[in-house]
């Protein structure tokens, strides 16, 4: 028979992907890239929106030129009046009034506002009032911030408690170990790379938690399906089974996060760079790094981590060093499987397997055979009463 692809094994869960088993592996990456997220976000910091760091914002008609010409007339006007500050962030935003480019920069005096708008106007070659501006106080970042991590907690509350009605508490620390995970990732790729940090990134963060759940709840609702009653066999321990439920279901998850990935790549890759729509990046940005890392993280460290947890109980522990007993007493010749033959000794004469397996075939004397009896008869006696001809004593 011809080999089938990888693909083909993926989706009849056959491919035996030994994910369990090098769970140390998994761990030491994953405690390797948390490190550099946590020296990330003590040396290099956030790049924080003017939601958060407090900021002004100006906005231009489109009509001036392009964007990248606006940002340097702008950034002149600023060095010119605005105490060296500089555009930190530019984009094109539309609206029912017509489409502008929105300019933000770093946080000035109302005076400077005044002067930067004039400059502005004189340098696009417009009037001052085309020109509105706002200002932000970090103040309502704090608040955003704050609202977010409250939001987090709660979150992380009702999934444990319905991880550990649903499951158990082993399931329910694996899980939430993995959305943390994720999360300490996602904002360490934020961190590394320089991504701006807005309110529509804080939205991203909590909607990409529900789908990283999502994949885990897949993945240990088949766990619990091949572990229950486990430990009344000794043929496979509680890791196997569990990677076992992984390679059943890593086509589901790599097809669901695929299908996921899709509108999201589309909202960042075509909404926000092809078409402009600046409001777009942020939030598909989030959405996309978040939902790649959480698929691995539910694949590679939600499961270990369990069964980590689980062969931490006296009872699978246990059960663990049974079958591996089993199998080194098997692996030695002093236990023969189920169903295998084994020879017969008597003396110091071996009788042949096939001929022990006839021979225990065969039934014994006075016995009765094995096949059917004739229908219609009690006891092997033809007729259908209690004598002969089946007719009945009178």
């Amino acid at each position: 028979m011809a080999k089938t692809g990888l693909a083909s094994r993926l989706y009849r869960g056959e491919a035996d992907l030994n994910i369990v088993g090098r769970r140390k592996v998994w761990f030491g990456v994953a405690g390797l890239l948390v490190l550099v997220a946590v020296f990330s976000f003590a040396f290099r910091g956030f790049s924080l929106g003017i939601e958060f760091a407090g900021g002004n914002s100006f906005q231009v008609p489109a009509s001036v030129g392009t964007l990248d010409q606006a940002e340097e007339k702008v950034n002149a006007a600023l060095a010119a009046e605005g105490g060296g500050a500089k555009v930190v962030t530019a984009q094109k935003v539309g609206s029912t009034s017509g489409e502008y480019y929105e300019l933000r920069t770093a946080q000035l005096e109302p005076e400077q506002v005044n002067a930067v708008k004039t400059e502005m106007a004189q340098s696009f070659g417009i009037q001052p009032d085309q020109i509105s501006g706002s200002q932000v106080s970090e103040a309502w970042g704090s608040q955003v911030t704050e609202r977010a991590l409250l939001g987090l907690l709660i979150f992380i509350a009702v999934v444990a408690i319905y991880l550990i009605l649903r499951f158990e508490w082993r399931m329910a620390i694996a899980a939430i170990a993995s959305l943390l995970t994720n999360l300490v990732l996602t904002a360490g790729i934020y961190s590394l790379v320089g991504f701006e940090v807005t309110p529509s990134t804080i939205i991203g963060f909590l909607t990409i938690l529900g789908f990283a759940l999502y994949d885990v709840v897949v993945v240990f609702d088949k766990v619990q399906e091949n572990t229950r009653g486990i430990t009344a066999n000794n043929n496979t321990t509680y890791g196997e089974a569990a990677n076992l439920a992984l390679n059943q279901s890593l086509m589901r998850s790599l097809n669901t996060s695929v299908v996921a990935l899709l509108p999201v790549g589309g909202l960042l890759f075509i909404g926000a760079g092809l078409l402009g729509a600046g409001t777009l990046k942020d939030l598909g940005l989030v959405l996309f790094v978040g939902m790649a890392v959480a698929f691995l993280t539910s694949i590679l460290l939600a499961t270990p981590a369990l069964v980590l947890l689980k062969n931490q109980d006296p009872r699978i522990n246990a059960h663990t060093k049974r079958v591996l007993a089993r199998r080194g007493a098997i692996a030695r010749g002093e236990v023969t499987p189920k169903g295998a033959p084994r020879a017969v000794v008597a003396g110091d004469d071996a009788i042949d397997p096939e001929a022990a397996a006839l021979a225990g075939a065969a039934p014994k004397v006075g016995s009765r055979p094995a096949g059917k009896r004739p229908s219609g008869a009690r006891g092997g006696r033809p007729g259908g009463g209690n004598r002969p001809g089946g007719a009945k004593r009178r």
